[in-house]
């Protein structure tokens, strides 16, 4: 109803992509007069009582949503992912500088990669001989006794795999990068030292970087280290150290207000798991489309599909736009098709990618 309205199109972007309409239409309410202030939140002081609140409030909303205890710092960030990729390893390689990456897509090699530079920095599993079609079961046996860290890609975008597990790590702080699925199903942040995620797909506007990070994790920074990527002087300043992504960071409170109004991320997964069964079951008993994925890794929030031509997934794709279902090209590396459907992504959206699926397989028997 509201995408007529609105004209909108099925936007199945891996990022950044949809965000809920009605969480566009207050930030539209407010966008010139932001509650009787006057003004709009792009142009605020973070200084200002009001927009000292807004962050305050979009905090406690995801302390809440998540259940995330006490003794963890929530640190609202710029730089994107990439720059938590060094972020990490500068602020927790600090005894032992040795780290265990797991290697399931693109962005966990790009971590990787990255983190080399810092330290002895060891690959302990990786699906890449399979084009990273399952994601590694790895066990503390893999793990090395004295590492100062382990890290995962909970979800891989590209891929359109994810964790179906939480690795168990011991004592040893597990990092995850959730940027691609936060919000999407209940996690417990007791099992994790550090999740972060970048906004751009699950939460707001790209811009702003969420990191949810352990006190005790926290202060071990050697001197060297650039102020801006000590977690430290975040934490100690409340995020405000310096002019944080004011407007990213407004928008993701009003989709956290948003997720605690439908019934929170119990509600949220049912919705995902709703969506993405859908889609999965039609491919599954579909002849003319595969998923690559393995069964039991296949991601609630990418799914990845191929005709098995390359012309005619091309084909595809372009028909599809023109039915205002946009954005359904596989990652250029890969090719095939690529059906993102976040949160925000209603089901509708999906019934309706179902529907023209369905009419293309006809005609293209």
């Amino acid at each position: 109803k509201k995408m007529t309205q609105y004209n909108r199109v099925y936007n199945f972007s891996a990022g950044p992509s949809m965000l809920p309409v009605e969480v566009l239409e207050n930030v539209q309410k407010e966008l010139l007069n932001y509650q009787g202030s006057g003004q709009s939140v792009m142009e605020m002081s973070h200084r200002s009582k009001e927009f000292q609140r807004i962050i305050d409030d979009a905090e406690a909303d995801l302390r809440e949503l998540m259940r995330i205890p006490e003794n963890y710092k929530v640190l609202f960030l710029q730089g994107g992912g990439t720059l938590q990729f060094a972020m990490v390893p500068l602020n927790l390689l600090t005894k032992s500088k040795k780290a265990d990456y797991v290697l399931t897509g693109t962005w966990a090699k790009k971590a990787y990669k990255e983190a080399v530079k810092f330290g002895d920095v060891k690959v302990i599993a990786s699906s890449e001989d399979d084009t990273f079609s399952w994601v590694p079961k790895i066990t503390k046996e893999d793990i090395r006794p004295d590492a100062d860290y382990v890290y995962i890609t909970s979800n891989n975008t590209i891929y359109g795999t994810k964790y179906n597990y939480v690795p168990e790590t011991g004592d040893i702080p597990l990092v995850a990068d959730m940027s691609s699925n936060i919000l999407s199903e209940e996690v417990d942040v007791t099992k994790f030292g550090m999740i972060w995620a970048g906004a751009q797909k699950n939460v707001a506007p790209a811009g702003v970087t969420i990191a949810i990070i352990r006190e005790d994790l926290i202060g071990h920074a050697p001197a060297e280290v650039p102020t801006y990527l000590d977690y430290k002087i975040h934490a100690d300043n409340g995020s405000m150290y310096n002019t944080p992504p004011c407007f990213s960071t407004y928008v993701a409170g009003e989709v956290f207000k948003y997720l605690k109004r439908i019934g929170g991320i119990r509600e949220m997964e049912r919705r995902n798991k709703e969506k993405a069964g859908m889609l999965y079951d039609y491919i599954d008993a579909s002849s003319l489309y595969k998923c690559p994925v393995a069964k039991e890794d296949r991601s609630l929030m990418n799914v990845v599909f191929v005709t098995g031509n390359a012309e005619l997934d091309k084909k595809f794709v372009a028909q599809a736009k023109e039915k205002g279902l946009v954005n359904l090209a596989g990652h250029r590396s890969i090719g095939g098709m690529r059906a993102s459907i976040y949160n925000a992504m209603p089901k509708e959206g999906v019934e309706a990618l179902i529907q023209f699926m369905k009419e293309f397989e006809e005609e293209n028997k």
